[in-house]
Formats: C-alpha cells, structure tokens, sequence
C-alpha cells in the first residue's frame, strides 16, 4: 500500500511540475546567459498531458486502430524481447558473480573490465552487434533481429546483477562462514544455505536496476537497429510527425514508460514469496 501510495504521489508531483511550468513558462523556453536552461513550454514542444491521454483514445491514422492498441502491441513485443535479454542478462550476472565470489583471483581480474563494460555508449554498441550477428546462424535458423535487441537488453542487464549479487554473497559475517565450516560444509551448500539467503536483499535493487536497464537497452537497440515491431520503432515512426501532432509522440513515451513499470512490478512480486522463503531459512539455521 505504501509503495502503491508513493507512485501515485509521484505521478501528482510529475502532473503538477509538467502542466505548473505549461502555464508559466515560456513558449520560447528560459535562457540564462544565452544558455539554454528550460525547455519551450509551447504546445509543440509540451503538448497537455490531457491531450496526450485524449490522443490515445483517437485512430493512429484516418479509419485505422485507435493509439492506445497500437502502443499495447508495440509494448507486447518489447516485453517479450526485453524478457529474453533480461534473463539471460540475469542468468550471466548470476554466474559472474557466483565464479567472482568463489575464487579472488577471477573478482581481481573481472571485476574491472565489468565495469569498463559498462562505459560503452550504447548507441554505438548497438550496430556492432547487428554487424557482428548478421552472419550467425542456429542450425536451419537464422539470427533474428530481435535477438540482437536482446542481446543488447542483456548487456545492460548482467552488470547489476552481477555486482549486487557479489556483494550480498560477500556480506555473511565470518562468523556466520566459519559456522558453516565447522559444520563440515563445502562451498556449494555454504552458498546455498548461507551465502544465497544472504544476498536477497542485495539481489533485488539489482534486479530492479537491471529490468529498468534491459528495457532501455531493449527501447535503444530496436531504434538503433531499426528493428519493426517494437515501441523504439514507434518512437521514431512517430517523432517525424511531431510537428503536425506532437501529441502522438507522447503516447509512444507513454506506452515505454509504462512497460519500465510493468518489468518493475515483476520483479517486485518475485521478491514477496523469495524474501519469505529467507525469513524461513534464517529461522532454520538459528
């Protein structure tokens, strides 16, 4: 309920700082020693937030769907690539983190070019990895363009879950690991026993973080790479009509705004059952 609370007060915050400054700033926008500063507050540039909801309602094109399903559609297929990329993303941020906790010297030698991972613009990145996958091929299947969008979403993705999760499964006290040693426990269950539970409230910022990553690299890679289907491609369809209805560009942020959301939302309920099942286990090994 509190957290239920807190977005609707942030949506109000966002409502009231968006139509506050339509109605007192300037169309031109704010300047401060011939820089800009604010941004025009022209219908152009900020159309209302009440056009922009009324525009969902009306046809994308004359006797064609209304907006409103064709930003669902949009989103549908994003969701579904950010999925993949967000798991496997997971997936390879899990292992990093597991192999970087198990042995020093890989945490010494990786650790570093993880984060250097994450200094490559991603704008840039993207056309590599269409150029570098164009030829790959699964057997009888060819490479898809979607799967470089996930490929991208999942770049974004390991590197906090790899880094959380290194984190939490160091966090045990030394007396909690010599605990376990005493109990002749080898690596393997002292991580599943101590080091895992450990770790969960480390494990979800990080996956929050890495579904509202995965997202972004999803959303950046489809415009990238030009891939159809998604809501990146609808951004950009839409922004060459911005001029003649700029509303129409707000509903495409909208739709991604919404699906940052949704991918939030998820991991949220994945952390209620996981984080009773630590409660559990702290209450077992006490």
């Amino acid at each position: 309920m509190k957290r239920l609370f807190g977005a609707l007060a942030g949506l109000a915050v966002f409502v009231a700082l968006w139509e506050g400054y339509k109605a007192v700033g300037r169309p031109e926008g704010t300047t401060l020693f011939g820089v800009p500063v604010l941004p025009h507050a022209d219908d152009l540039s900020m159309p209302h937030l009440y056009t922009v909801v009324q525009r969902l309602f009306r046809p994308e094109l004359a006797g064609g769907r209304p907006i409103w399903r064709v930003v669902v559609d949009a989103c549908l297929f994003t969701l579904g690539v950010t999925a993949v990329g967000f798991a496997a993303g997971v997936l390879i941020g899990f292992v990093l983190a597991a192999l970087m906790q198990r042995f020093r010297v890989v945490e010494r030698g990786l650790l570093p070019y993880v984060v250097l991972s994450q200094t490559v613009p991603l704008v840039a990145l993207a056309p590599l990895v269409a150029g570098w996958s164009g030829a790959l091929s699964f057997g009888p299947y060819p490479w898809q363009d979607w799967m470089t969008v996930s490929t991208i979403a999942a770049y974004l993705a390991f590197f906090p879950v790899a880094v959380g999760l290194l984190r939490g499964l160091q966090s045990p006290s030394a007396s909690g690991v010599e605990l376990m040693r005493s109990y002749a426990a080898g690596w393997w269950r002292t991580f599943v026993k101590l080091r895992l539970p450990a770790a969960l409230p480390f494990l979800f910022p990080a996956l929050r973080l890495a579904g509202a990553a995965a997202v972004v690299g999803a959303v950046v890679g489809e415009i990238s790479t030009g891939t159809r289907g998604g809501i990146g491609r609808l951004i950009i369809s839409y922004s060459q009509e911005a001029t003649s209805d700029p509303a129409k560009v707000y509903t495409a942020m909208l739709g991604a705004a919404v699906l940052g959301l949704v991918v939030a939302a998820f991991v949220s309920l994945l952390e209620l059952p996981l984080m009773r099942h630590r409660r559990r286990v702290e209450v077992n090994v006490i």
